[in-house]
C-alpha cells in the first residue's frame, strides 16, 4: 500500500470513508515507499499516528482531527533499526502499537521476530528512556503486538508461527511478566498474515483483525477488515474469538 485511510462508525454498522489524510510520501524519509500497519492515539487534544514502512523505520505523524489531515511531526523516523538490537534482518522496525495507561504514561510497542517495547515522553514523538523486550514462556512472537488494560489486568495480543494466528498473554504491570494464555483467533483463511486491534464502544468489546475473504482472487495479501465480538471469562481470560462472515450486530 502506499497510503493509509479512516473510516469511521457510531454504531458499528454504519460507516463513512473519509478523504485519504496520510501517504508514504508525507514523510521524505520513507525511502521503501511502503505504508505499513500503524497505530492512532490521542493525546491532549492531538492525534498521533504511529506508522511503519517496512524496512525504512516507525514514524509519528500528527493532526488536531482523527480524520486528518496528518503531517509528519518529526521529519525523521522515530525508531529505525538501530534500537532493535536483539535483531538482524531489515523489516524488524514495524507494527506500532500504542498504550496510555491509567497515570497517563503513554507506552509504544513494536517489533517483528522480537517484541520491543519503551516509554514515550508526555509530548508523544520522544522515547523516554531505555528500549526493552518482552520475552516469557511460550513467547513464539512473530509481530503485530497490541497492548490494552480490564481491570486490573494488562492483556498482550500479536501474531504468532507463520501462516500466523492471535495469541495473547496477560500481567499485572504493562512491563510484565506476562503469562502466555493461549491461541486467541486460528489462522484467518486465505490470509498468511493477521494484525489485530481490541477496542471498547459502547460498553462492548470488539476484535478487529484481517482476511482475504473479499476478494478471493487476490491471494494471500489482499487483506479484508473483519471485527467479531471478543468476550472474557469470569477469571478475566478471553474466550476465543468466534469468526464470522456477518460480523457484530448491535
Amino acid at each position: 500500500m502506499k497510503d493509509w485511510c479512516v473510516f469511521s462508525t457510531t454504531d458499528m454498522q454504519t460507516w463513512a470513508e473519509h478523504p485519504v489524510p496520510l501517504k508514504i510520501t508525507d514523510f521524505s524519509w520513507a525511502k521503501s515507499g511502503d505504508a505499513y500497519a500503524g497505530h492512532v492515539a490521542e493525546r491532549n487534544g492531538k492525534y498521533y499516528w504511529y506508522i511503519s514502512t517496512n524496512w525504512s523505520g516507525i514514524g509519528v505523524a500528527v493532526s488536531d482531527k482523527p480524520e486528518g489531515p496528518f503531517k509528519d511531526a518529526l521529519g525523521k523516523p522515530l525508531l529505525t533499526n538501530d534500537d532493535c538490537f536483539a535483531s538482524t534482518h531489515s523489516w524488524a522496525c514495524i507494527d506500532p502499537a500504542i498504550f496510555i495507561d491509567d497515570d497517563g504514561q503513554p507506552w509504544i510497542f513494536w517489533g517483528n521476530g522480537q517484541c520491543y517495547y519503551a516509554k514515550l515522553k508526555d509530548n508523544m514523538v520522544e522515547v523516554d528512556g531505555a528500549i526493552k523486550q518482552i520475552n516469557f514462556e511460550s513467547f513464539e512472537f512473530t509481530e503485530a503486538p497490541w497492548i490494552h488494560k480490564r481491570k486490573d489486568k494488562y492483556y498482550l495480543t500479536y501474531a504468532t508461527g507463520f501462516p500466523e494466528k492471535i495469541a495473547y498473554a496477560m500481567a499485572d504491570s504493562v512491563e510484565g511478566p506476562y503469562v502466555y494464555k493461549g491461541i486467541l483467533n486460528e489462522i484467518a483463511g486465505n490470509s498468511n498474515t493477521n494484525h489485530q486491534a481490541i477496542v471498547d464502544l459502547k460498553g462492548k468489546s470488539y476484535f478487529i483483525y484481517h482476511n482475504g475473504g473479499i476478494q478471493t482472487d487476490g491471494g494471500s495479501f489482499s487483506r479484508s477488515i473483519c471485527i467479531d465480538k471478543l468476550e472474557y471469562n469470569d477469571d478475566g481470560t478471553i474466550k476465543p474469538i468466534v469468526m464470522t462472515t456477518k460480523g457484530v450486530s448491535k
